[in-house]
């Protein structure tokens, strides 16, 4: 159950920060309004998730889940340049997250 929350944590995380881009520097009120529940719901998740998760793996994931979310969804829907750079360094960060993930798996 920890581990869902994080995920839709990291979701969340993507919510808030494509928000943040649509708010224009906190000028239109819906953004700001989706900015502030994304992110209360965000952080939310993470911290009751932490209750019984270690720190270093979930907070990869939140924030894994959130940068490549972020950059995916600019390049699919808010027009920004996609590159195979992009691409391949979004790749090399959810390769990373699930590597600390898997670093910290009892055999």
């Amino acid at each position: 159950m920890a581990w869902a929350m994080v995920i839709i944590a990291g979701f969340l995380e993507t919510g808030f920060a494509v928000c943040l881009k649509l708010s224009h520097g906190f000028t239109r009120p819906w953004p700001v309004v989706g900015f502030a529940i994304f992110g209360a719901g965000s952080f939310g998740l993470l911290t009751a998730a932490l209750k019984s998760l270690d720190v270093g793996p979930a907070y990869a994931v939140w924030t894994g889940i959130g940068a490549a979310g972020t950059a995916i969804y600019g390049m699919v829907w808010l027009g920004d340049s996609v590159s195979v750079l992009k691409i391949v360094s979004i790749c090399l960060v959810l390769a990373g997250v699930v590597g600390l993930q898997l670093s910290g798996m009892e055999h």
